[in-house]
């Protein structure tokens, strides 16, 4: 563990509560290979400690709790650097997003502000999650030429009706009410009131501590939108879905149609792919094993740095797709996001919890 990481990733004990900090602030907290690992390993060391009854994880600044990986990283590996680097960072964040799902104890994310990617992965598998009205939770997975993946497609395949795959095709953000709408979050606290909650986890029980400070949420956007969100992205394919959106005659739904015209054409049909798909595979660990596969395939795609480098590395906002239309897209594309990976596969699904951890 180097110097650097333990600094990235700042961990404690508080009374009852085990703290885990993530302090990169002016890098909105995106994660590294070595703060996964951190992460890790105050998990393993807390799991046996009965000092310690519940696990919160937290952001440093005002403005993340997480924005995601180190996408920056995955551009040099698309780009001619080291791929396995990049696959062995997924390996050991996808295996620490199901350890998370299934840890034994109260694992409790404060999700204020922005909320992203591998965010979500490190926040909205735990068994309490807060947001606050600061949240904005989002897969943009798809506007950079990527599928959503750390238990993403999981996530907004469990979303009421249609919500996850709006909130997929369109790459978009919802906050703290429509977090909870999508079953991405369970409970709002205002963040004022954080560093109290903070103090309670510390002496009281979850639950105990939780029926001091969590308030009714503010009203969102999604739940009056479901009728068109619901018909529209029910179709089979993206491009009826489109269909679908651009007649409906709702402003909204014009603006989403447009949204998912400007991503990648080939990460848009393999995200409804994949969200199909997590649908009928079960638990977690399964659905991970997926999104490895995908995420590898992509990883050697031309859109996956093409979009890093328009939204992030030079900022113009105007990525070249290739293909640029959706109608180019072959069937045999999005099914090779699928293929097995043979000795490379993630394998989460072929253990059973006990045996795994």
């Amino acid at each position: 563990m180097t110097e650097d990481t333990v600094k990235e990733v700042l961990t404690e004990r508080e009374g009852r509560a085990g703290l885990i900090v993530l302090n990169r602030p002016a890098a909105l907290n995106a994660l590294t290979h070595g703060m996964v690992r951190r992460i890790s390993e105050a998990l393993d060391t807390w799991e046996n400690d009965e000092q310690v009854g519940t696990v919160v994880i937290s952001g440093a600044g005002e403005r993340a709790f997480c924005a995601g990986g180190d996408i920056v990283a995955i551009h040099r590996a698309a780009t001619g650097g080291d791929p396995g680097a990049v696959e062995e960072f997924w390996r050991d964040e996808y295996r620490l997003n199901a350890r998370i799902a299934r840890y034994p104890k109260p694992y409790v994310a404060l999700m204020n502000g922005i909320v992203m990617g591998g965010g979500v992965g490190v926040s909205a598998h735990g068994s309490v999650r807060i947001v606050t009205e600061t949240t904005r939770v989002a897969l943009p997975e798809a506007g950079i030429g990527f599928v959503p993946d750390v238990g993403g497609t999981y996530l907004l395949a469990l979303a009421p009706g249609e919500l996850g795959t709006h909130l997929a095709l369109t790459a978009g953000s919802v906050g703290a009410a429509d977090a909870l709408l999508c079953g991405l979050a369970d409970h709002f606290v205002p963040s004022e009131r954080l560093p109290a909650l903070l103090d309670d986890l510390a002496e009281l029980p979850v639950h105990d501590a939780l029926e001091r400070h969590v308030q009714p949420v503010p009203a969102g956007l999604l739940d009056g939108q479901r009728d068109w969100i619901d018909h529209c992205y029910a179709a089979g394919t993206v491009e009826e879905i489109l269909d679908r959106l651009r007649g409906s005659g709702e402003p909204e739904a014009k603006k989403a149609a447009d949204r998912i015209a400007a991503n990648s054409p080939t990460a848009v049909k393999a995200t409804l792919a994949a969200l199909r798909r997590a649908r009928a595979l079960g638990p977690l660990e399964a659905v991970l094993d997926q999104e490895y596969r995908v995420s590898c395939t992509a990883l050697a795609t031309p859109d996956l740095a093409e979009g890093i480098r328009a939204q992030v590395i030079d900022k113009d906002r105007a990525p070249r797709w290739s293909p640029a239309a959706l109608s180019a897209v072959e069937p045999a594309v999005v099914a090779r996001y699928f293929a097995p990976l043979g000795e490379r596969e993630l394998g989460l699904a072929a253990t059973t919890p006990l045996e795994r951890w």
